[in-house]
């Protein structure tokens, strides 16, 4: 090759683009010199580009009569498939299952009340004591806390009654303004025990006091309501009602209602009269809650089932129920065995109305008169225990504590326990089963025997009512019955004192 010829191909090297900076189009070389990074394009020449219909034909096309038929089968389609699911919405709203409508309640009605008879006994601070100790209360998801008596009066003396006065011993009002402002914010209120003569024998001294005690209990109520207290527990209700002037009690606590405010209760104790006296009590006091201690005289399973029927006639949401608080006594005191403590808890945290518990019965306090609190059983320990007897049962303090705490949160949160309605299903001298069920929501069975041997239970409700074969076990303090296993309802097995809750869904 000649050195010209070099020089000629050096050119047209150097005055070539580069490939990779050429454009990526179509109008490259031709298809034996195309370099990388080219791309060539070929449009045909007689490719028609559409560009649609322009106004003038658009207005041609829109009279004409397919193009009418066309709209208005589209139109008809729409409107079908409208009225379609429209109708469809409604077949399914109609054939849903309406809820029931929830009962009206009062806030003594949605979770147990605790009372503190002995300030003292519970902690030595008296009402900062109680205010200290609080948080503890406010975990057993108690909604109302009754304090007292704590008022100044002097045994058997009714000129030394003052009701607006607290008794130097126990604290200060302010100490109690102090306590129902912190109670109010965790969602607890606070009920004045007002029992007159509670240092004497005679709980308003004579029946010829009555008239002049209940005047300044009226005027009691009055300030103490305006302070902030929540409500008013008298004792001896049906001593109270006899009296020309329990009108104006009532009217005080009660009067002046109204749908925007929270409720102010009236609370009243009636003992060693029968539940069909304590129903008409219901409908003559006027009160929101009566508290009974028909579960003490009523011992038997069968009793016990025909006072809970005779009293659920009235409205359910006016029954207190305690195995010993309607005299201020403890669990321990009143249940024959310490291990029958936790089967009392189940029932009275799942029968309808009002559970009332004493300070202590969360874990079982023991003792005569008004036992010390103890406050070793809020939590568990990982120290060697010295002595094993009292560890023993430190550590049944924490697990009935902790069995308390279940049920109580159970009840809040199920509709069925919190105000379902109540059927018997069977009971005996020494058991007691029935069923708690509200609307959609999950039906529950409690039960229990307290007797010294076993029994085994025939689940039978009355009328119209189903059981499935089977329910699943929710709570026990049987170890043979282990949680979530499978219980024939036909045949139920209980352990000598021993309980169970047993849980079944609404039949599809």
């Amino acid at each position: 090759m000649s050195k010209d010829t070099e020089i000629d191909l050096k050119d047209v090297e150097l005055n070539e683009m580069d490939p990779e900076k050429q454009p990526m189009t179509g109008d490259g070389p031709a298809a034996g010199s195309e370099k990388n990074g080219s791309v060539k394009l070929k449009v045909p020449d007689d490719e028609v580009k559409f560009t649609g219909l322009s106004k003038e034909e658009l207005m041609r096309v829109a009279g004409t009569p397919g193009w009418v038929r066309l709209r208005w089968v589209l139109l008809v389609l729409f409107w079908l498939g409208w009225i379609g699911m429209l109708a469809g919405a409604i077949v399914i709203i109609v054939q849903a299952p309406r809820c029931k409508p929830l009962p009206e309640m009062g806030w003594w009605n949605e979770g147990p009340l605790y009372q503190i008879s002995n300030l003292m006994a519970f902690s030595s601070d008296g009402i900062k004591g109680v205010e200290k100790k609080l948080e503890s209360v406010n975990q057993l998801k108690v909604k109302g806390l009754v304090l007292g008596p704590f008022h100044t009066v002097q045994a058997e003396q009714p000129n030394s009654l003052h009701f607006k006065e607290i008794d130097p011993n126990h604290g200060t009002k302010e100490d109690l303004r102090i306590l129902l402002d912190k109670a109010h914010k965790k969602g607890i209120s606070v009920v004045l025990d007002m029992t007159p003569n509670y240092l004497g024998k005679e709980k308003w001294f004579s029946n010829a006091a009555v008239a002049d005690v209940l005047e300044q209990l009226k005027d009691a109520a009055e300030y103490w309501l305006g302070v902030g207290v929540d409500g008013i527990k008298v004792p001896d209700l049906q001593t109270a009602v006899a009296s020309s002037e329990w009108s104006m009690v009532q009217a005080t606590i009660q009067g002046n209602r109204t749908n925007d405010e929270k409720k102010r209760a009236l609370i009243g104790v009636v003992e060693g009269i029968s539940a069909l006296n304590v129903s008409l009590l219901l409908n003559t006091s006027g009160v929101d809650l009566i508290l009974s201690d028909l579960l003490r005289t009523n011992v038997g399973g069968m009793e016990r089932s025909k006072a809970i029927d005779t009293l659920m006639e009235n409205s359910q949401f006016k029954l207190g129920w305690g195995l010993g608080a309607a005299k201020g006594d403890h669990l321990s005191k009143v249940v024959a065995t310490p291990g029958l403590v936790r089967l009392y808890q189940l029932l009275l945290l799942t029968m309808p109305g009002t559970p009332v518990f004493t300070y202590g019965d969360e874990i079982g306090l023991q003792g005569s008169g008004s036992p010390t609190m103890l406050w070793d059983s809020e939590v568990e320990t990982a120290e060697e225990a010295v002595n094993q007897t009292a560890e023993a049962e430190r550590k049944e303090r924490v697990a009935c504590r902790r069995w308390f705490k279940t049920l109580s949160e159970l009840r809040g949160k199920e509709r069925s326990l919190l105000h379902g309605d109540y059927y018997p299903l069977q009971s005996s001298a020494t058991s007691l089963a029935f069923l708690r069920l509200w609307d959609q929501s999950e039906r529950y069975i409690t039960a229990v025997n307290w007797a010294t041997t076993p029994t085994t239970l025939t689940l039978t409700p009355r009328g119209q009512l189903e059981l499935p074969k089977q329910a699943k076990v929710t709570l026990s303090t049987d170890p043979e019955l282990k949680l979530n296993s499978m219980v024939d309802l036909n045949k139920v097995t209980l352990g000598p004192g021993q309980g169970v809750l047993l849980q079944f869904p609404l039949a599809a």
